[in-house]
């Protein structure tokens, strides 16, 4: 058997050449002085060799261990060359299924169905607060304590809220990973109760009474504005539809008026597609999901009203500014902060 003082002055002769410790095990020399631990045996009726690691990287008790465990292997009856391979091959695939990876597989796969804004908020998430973390690490590498710290850095900004829904996108990513065969677990969800708790929603200011309700209509009525923001306004409670989908609704939108008669009608119908709805990407084009708004006499007496002003452009209420922008997301809310 070798000893440590035979291997470390082992150097290149005029050609390579070995240095026999036991059971198969030797040191090969090159010419060059290159030293590596290498494993000769027999599998299968045939003689084989087994690299197991270079000098002095892997001294000669770990090449003695790694010898031992090839020697197990071959009393299970297993090839210790293919093994040696396919853990090379788990290693590499390892290596390759990182976190970033894996994440933007998911997200490819799910950006469809979301809409172009909730789809940015998703990757830029976790471009922001996971990948410089764990984004390089195999996905199998990470585990609770790594998924809690990276979650934590958030918690320390107080962002409480966006902790939770990062933690939700990172569970997603590994249950993925587990369905394509590159994960084994979801480390986040174990770590939900370690987080501290959403706090409560905070009480918005609301009309709950009717006669609070008639309260406002008459301060609207009284609060001078443009006419465009007054009828808006009068649309809006007469609808109670989105302040987003009042603003920029089309005229193509609204049904059963003949703007050129006075004449009430019962079949005025406000048909909202599903194009311009709140709701998943995949759903807009469905037609099943259009939203239809009945139009009572008053409604219509509102529309007829801006039709004289803005009848001939593409919107109910354009901007003042622009008639085929839609009036500001502000008008309203300004406006209202203006009565009270």
């Amino acid at each position: 058997m070798l000893t440590e003082m035979q291997v470390r002055n082992a150097k290149g002769r005029d050609k390579d050449y070995k240095l026999a410790d036991s059971d198969g095990l030797y040191l090969f020399v090159t010419a060059k002085g290159h030293r590596s631990w290498r494993m000769k045996y027999r599998f299968a009726g045939r003689e084989r060799r087994l690299v197991l690691g270079a000098y002095p990287q892997l001294s000669l008790r770990e090449a003695r261990d790694r010898k031992a465990d090839a020697r197990l292997l071959l009393r299970e009856g297993r090839d210790p060359g293919i093994e040696a391979v396919k853990a090379r091959v788990e290693r590499a695939v390892a290596s390759a299924n990182t976190f970033e990876a894996l994440a933007r597989g998911w997200y490819g796969l799910q950006e469809s169905r979301w809409t172009l804004v909730h789809a940015r908020d998703v990757i830029t998430s976790l471009e922001r607060e996971v990948f410089p973390w764990v984004g390089k690490l195999p996905i199998t590498e990470i585990d609770e304590p790594m998924v809690l710290s990276v979650l934590r850095k958030i918690e320390k900004r107080g962002a409480i809220e966006t902790a939770h829904r990062v933690r939700q996108r990172m569970s997603a990513v590994f249950v993925h990973a587990i369905a394509e065969g590159a994960g084994t677990r979801d480390p986040a969800a174990i770590v939900t109760k370690a987080l501290k708790p959403v706090p409560r929603a905070r009480k918005r200011p609301a009309l709950v009474s009717v006669e609070a309700l008639h309260d406002m209509i008459r301060k609207t009525e009284a609060e001078p504005a443009s006419p465009l923001t007054k009828l808006a306004s009068r649309f809006l409670a007469l609808t109670a539809q989105r302040p987003g989908m009042i603003r920029a609704l089309p005229w193509d939108e609204i049904e059963g008026i003949d703007w050129r008669s006075e004449d009430a009608t019962s079949e005025a119908l406000w048909r909202v597609p599903a194009s311009r709805m709140k709701l998943m990407l995949d759903l807009k084009s469905d037609a099943g999901f259009e939203h239809l708004v009945p139009l009572s006499p008053q409604a219509v007496a509102v529309l007829r009203a801006a039709y004289v002003l803005t009848g001939r452009g593409p919107l109910v209420f354009p901007s003042n500014r622009n008639a085929r922008v839609a009036m500001s997301e502000n008008t309203l809310s300004y406006f209202y902060n203006r009565c009270g």
